[in-house]
């Protein structure tokens, strides 16, 4: 891949600075992704999309301007620092508006693995078509593959600025998804699995596909169930849903902002003791792992809530300048057109050391949670969330019945107070994961 484009970024800030920027930084970025749907074992789709560009940011008297272009060629380039020059004297001047100097060692990660691009397109197809084929082993009743997908991408960033930055790295991940319909008498239900990792010879196409068939299969006949306070169990997948909403509110922007349900409790119990929140941005083989954020600084592994306390927030260069702290490393940007927000890396709860087995065999009657819809309509200022739900139910320590048609509704913070127990199965979902979580008791609303 892009090769020179160190250079290009040294180039860059070098025009900027000598076109009267304070201080300039060139973010370089260059990608592919391939993806290929099956079905019926044949081919659906295969889409392979490249993308490649360049974003500059300049400061200029407490101004920021910013621009980008795909076109890396010397006038458009050249275009775009003037453009970010001219855009700077549009916006209105900040104290905390500083670029990061270089800071330290970067953690060495492998994040490459080259084996993901020499396996041959036609090797590919066979993944997701094995992933269709495992699936509908599983059980006659599998009746409808919605999607068999494999799925690949690989990356290059470089980073340069005017206080002496100048470095990239390389990634790549691949993965599986399988989305599959059980049918029996009348009644439908869908199951899915998603894999998605570093190496090519950790996937596992069968695994992915049994999951999500065996999860279709256990739904059917599923019913719901009158209102009650029950023992809920959230199974990896539902848990790592919530941290969807926990992880913006942990953001010091949105603290700063007045925006998050976890302003001013630094200090503060906001969980159980049992529940400790980790962003890990040089974790070796997290799917979101980089040597370095956004903005050139070193990524760490930041402890957010620690044994129930809440110790901290996620910070980039902007926001840590503002409430006078380090930047944490998470200053994530999406892509070469928008400039350093404040984002999760890989985000996750610490495993307990309970066999997940162990959460659910010594409860009398409770909830075993497998799927919520409408997890984006949680508020993240006041923490209040209802949600549809599906599960199955637990009685005297087994599953038996099949559960759907339910809401479960209530606060955040709360939820998060009434962990009584932490499975041993932390599982990642590309950047977060979570383990099993045994919740003390909430309300269920069924019919």
């Amino acid at each position: 891949m892009g090769s020179n484009f160190g250079e290009l970024a040294r180039q860059v800030v070098d025009k900027a600075q000598g076109l009267g920027a304070d201080q300039s930084e060139a973010f370089l970025i260059m990608s592919k992704d391939l993806t290929i749907d099956v079905r019926e074992g044949s081919v659906e789709t295969l889409k392979l999309a490249e993308d490649r560009g360049l974003g500059v940011r300049v400061f200029k008297n407490g101004r920021v301007g910013f621009a980008y272009t795909s076109n890396l060629g010397n006038s458009a380039v050249d275009e775009i620092i003037r453009q970010a020059l001219a855009n700077s004297d549009k916006t209105s001047p900040d104290e905390f508006n500083f670029m990061p100097k270089p800071g330290g060692p970067y953690t060495p990660l492998n994040l490459f693995d080259p084996e993901i691009q020499k396996v041959s397109v036609e090797e590919k197809i066979n993944i997701a078509k094995t992933l269709e084929k495992s699936a509908k082993g599983v059980d006659k009743r599998i009746a409808i593959t919605e999607r068999s997908s494999y799925f690949d991408a690989e990356y290059e960033v470089t980073l340069a600025n005017s206080l002496g930055i100048a470095s990239s790295y390389r990634g790549a991940y691949c993965g599986g998804y399988a989305d599959v319909v059980a049918e029996e008498d009348g009644d439908s239900q869908t199951g899915f699995a998603i894999s998605m990792i570093l190496n090519f010879k950790d996937l596992d196409p069968e695994k992915v596909g049994r999951e999500a068939a065996e999860k279709a299969v256990r739904k059917l006949g599923a019913k719901t169930i009158n209102t009650q306070k029950a023992v809920i169990v959230f199974d990896p997948y539902i848990a790592t849903s919530f941290l969807g909403v926990i992880a913006p509110a942990l953001s010091a922007e949105a603290v700063q902002k007045g925006k998050s349900l976890f302003g001013g409790k630094v200090g503060r119990k906001v969980a159980s003791e049992k529940i400790t929140i980790v962003d890990y941005g040089s974790m070796p083989g997290g799917i979101a792992s980089a040597p370095f954020d956004g903005e050139g600084v070193p990524t760490t592994k930041t402890v957010l809530i620690g044994s129930g306390e809440l110790k901290g927030y996620l910070h980039n260069t902007y926001t840590a300048a503002k409430d006078g702290v380090l930047s944490t490393g998470n200053g994530t940007r999406s892509s070469f057109k928008s400039t350093p927000e404040v984002g999760a890396t890989n985000f996750y709860i610490e495993p307990g050391d309970i066999n997940p087995d162990n959460l659910i065999n010594d409860i009398g009657a409770g909830l075993y949670i497998t799927d919520v819809m409408g997890m984006h309509t949680a508020n993240p200022i006041s923490g209040d969330f209802s949600v549809g739900a599906a599960g199955i139910r637990i009685e005297n320590g087994r599953f038996t019945k099949p559960l759907r048609g339910v809401a479960i509704a209530g606060n955040i913070l709360e939820l998060l107070n009434n962990v009584e127990g932490v499975g041993s199965d932390l599982t990642f979902f590309g950047g977060k994961g979570s383990p099993t979580l045994r919740i003390s008791g909430m309300t269920v609303s069924g019919s």
